[in-house]
């Protein structure tokens, strides 16, 4: 079990910073525990896949987004592989303008920035500058939408084994029987409970997961044929097919689109 990314003493209090920047580089993939703290945090990555469990809330999340966590919120999280991230921590009386329930959102170039700029400070009291960056940080969180962009975990566990074991290796490409038989329950019993627990069936979930992952990837500048390797498809023109399918442009255009 991962220790926390501050001292819990300081998780815990409603006093002090508004905020409390952490960053995390670690080489192998990084699990924390339920648990549960008097502040809010935002959790992000900048490099990394992320399941995050929050409230009845169970997401894998990419690298471009992040997950707004309010506080005494009960949340558990796990990285699939070597992980980059960084948590903004938020007195309690900070949250008071922010979202009441977990919500994922997209992160702004001003969000990032922000939070690297406020990952600098030392521990003690913010100055004037600091307070003004800290309620800019608070100011995006509040005015930047929440995203249906994550992607459900189920429920069961033994289709939770499955959902974490495509994202360890999103290149694996076994069939609904195969992960059926290999999770000891049937094809049918596989399909109704995927889409009765996520809303998706379990090829597009497995879709979905390779996406997210792809959006992580492009924002990393990796090349679309290594990506499409990495995810398991036979070709370039496959992946790209699958991409524009769902964003409606090609990968190498996807960040001109939305910027």
């Amino acid at each position: 079990m991962a220790i926390s990314l501050i001292p819990v003493e300081k998780a815990q209090s409603s006093t002090g910073p508004l905020v409390i920047v952490s960053v995390l580089n670690s080489p192998i993939e990084r699990t924390r525990a339920p648990h549960r703290h008097a502040r809010g945090q935002l959790l992000g990555a900048r490099r990394g896949l992320l399941t995050v469990e929050a409230a009845d809330h169970h997401w894998v999340v990419p690298a471009t987004h992040a997950v707004w966590i309010p506080p005494d919120c009960v949340h558990g999280l796990r990285s699939h592989g070597p992980f980059q991230g960084w948590s903004v921590y938020v007195s309690a009386p900070g949250c008071a303008e922010l979202p009441g329930q977990p919500c994922i959102i997209a992160t702004s170039g001003l969000l990032r920035e922000a939070v690297n700029r406020a990952a600098t400070w030392g521990e003690g009291p913010l100055d004037q500058r600091q307070e003004r960056i800290a309620h800019l940080i608070l100011d995006e969180v509040a005015a930047l939408p929440a995203e249906p962009f994550g992607l459900p975990l189920p429920l069961d566990p033994r289709l939770r084994r499955i959902g974490q074991a495509l994202a360890d290796d999103l290149a694996d490409n076994r069939s609904l029987a195969q992960w059926a038989q290999w999770a000891g329950l049937s094809s049918r019993t596989l399909a109704r409970r995927f889409v009765d627990e996520t809303g998706f069936s379990f090829s597009q979930w497995r879709q979905r997961i390779r996406l997210l992952r792809a959006l992580e990837l492009l924002a990393a500048e990796v090349p679309v044929t290594t990506i499409a390797l990495e995810l398991g498809y036979d070709n370039v023109s496959a992946f790209i097919a699958m991409f524009r399918r769902a964003f409606g442009v090609t990968p190498g255009r996807y960040f001109i689109a939305v910027s």
